[in-house]
């Protein structure tokens, strides 16, 4: 390893923190211009005393510029190195829950940037967000037929992140033949993943626990479950008891998928579908007097970005009034975001003022984050994006 990536007086605080990311701004351009690296190369980071400090890959097209894989100089970024911290993560995973279905790999949280790999049983779904990681895809797959030795691999390199880092957009089954249908169970419910297609990697594991807590709240309750996508929280609450379920998304695929899951749980009964905008949809739904004892508020990622911080909470405040209009007397709210740039206080913000505005009481009673198989990275507060909280909302 020859490239070695200087950086500048005071720069280097952040990594001895154990912080992973190291931005542009922060290399020595004189002493290792950036353009001298390829994307996805691999170089030794030095502090401005020239004392190296961790190996990274880089990528000079990117604000962040690298990411450290180890803090050990003579770590070689090869098969060796992610059978090592495929066992480190799967042994975790291995304790938290008896079935293979999890993230087995969350990114920085498992020591691995730029690598998100969820597991469906035999079937695994990888992301290669970075080009460092594309760079190291064949060393990828072989350390995962050594620890996992899974019957199928499928690459969903269609995220908005490669982009980012300047690499094309593709979906490949790269080992084995994907069967028919991929199922995963979750908290006593089964379901049919669209892991070709569908959302991120086809599922959502982070809310797992959230979904858990509130899979206890609803038996005889009438739900509405918004943005819904294939019916992760309103499948599960019509198999934990629910007398009736209404699953809202602007996705008609998605709500296919959430009557076959309906009916793969036997639940087909009590679960009805309703294709719309979700703002459209509750004010049509509070016009046509409907009302309901739980609604799931699980929308995509108002805040992309930080400039989109003002606008986006503005969005995620309507949504929830438009939300608490939909409530009877004694109603519950899940309110959920997975924007990493609203802060958790700003959702208990966004929450309180949608109960003001309802001229109603609000009590938190449940605060929800990502689920274990979504480590955070104590360092890296980007790693702590998901939030949810179960509010009764009620009158005098």
């Amino acid at each position: 390893m020859t490239q070695r990536l200087r950086l500048n007086k005071n720069a280097d605080r952040r990594l001895k923190a154990g912080h992973l990311w190291i931005y542009s701004n922060e290399v020595d351009i004189k002493e290792t211009p950036l353009k001298n690296f390829a994307a996805g190369e691999t170089a030794l980071v030095e502090a401005s005393n020239g004392k190296v400090m961790a190996v990274a890959y880089v990528n000079p097209h990117s604000l962040i510029a690298a990411r450290v894989m180890s803090r050990d100089p003579e770590m070689r970024l090869d098969r060796s190195l992610f059978v090592h911290r495929f066992n480190q993560a799967l042994a975790l995973r291995q304790r938290l829950y008896e079935q293979p279905y999890y993230r087995l790999i969350h990114g920085e949280g498992d020591l691995l940037p730029g690598l998100v790999i969820d597991r469906f049983g035999d079937v695994l779904v990888v992301q290669l967000n970075t080009a460092g990681m594309q760079a190291l895809a064949d060393e990828i797959v072989d350390a995962l037929e050594k620890v996992i030795k899974p019957e199928v691999i499928v690459f969903r390199n269609d995220t908005g992140g490669r982009r980012q880092e300047g690499l094309e957009a593709h979906v490949d089954v790269i080992k084995g033949t994907l069967p028919d249908e991929v199922v995963l169970e979750e908290n006593g419910a089964r379901f049919v993943v669209p892991v070709l297609n569908g959302q991120k990697t086809g599922w959502f594991f982070d809310h797992r626990v959230n979904r858990e807590w509130l899979n206890r709240q609803v038996a005889g309750k009438r739900v509405l479950d918004v943005f819904s996508y294939v019916g992760g929280w309103g499948v599960q609450a019509a198999v934990h008891g629910a007398k009736e379920v209404v699953c809202l998304d602007s996705s008609g695929p998605a709500l296919d998928q959430v009557a076959r899951n309906a009916e793969l749980n036997g639940v087909q009964e009590k679960v009805a579908v309703s294709e719309g905008d979700a703002f459209e949809a509750l004010a049509a739904l509070k016009a046509e007097g409907e009302e309901f004892d739980v609604v799931i508020l699980d929308p995509p990622a108002f805040i992309k970005k930080r400039k989109d911080i003002p606008n986006g909470e503005r969005a995620y405040a309507r949504l929830n009034r438009e939300a608490m209009r939909l409530l009877g007397r004694d109603g519950l709210l899940m309110s959920a975001s997975c924007s990493m740039h609203l802060a958790p206080e700003r959702l208990m913000d966004v929450v309180r003022g949608a109960v003001r505005h309802q001229d109603r009481h609000g009590q938190v009673i449940f605060q929800g984050h990502q689920g274990p198989d979504h480590p955070v990275h104590p360092a890296i507060p980007e790693t702590s994006y998901l939030k949810a909280l179960g509010v009764r909302v009620f009158r005098d």
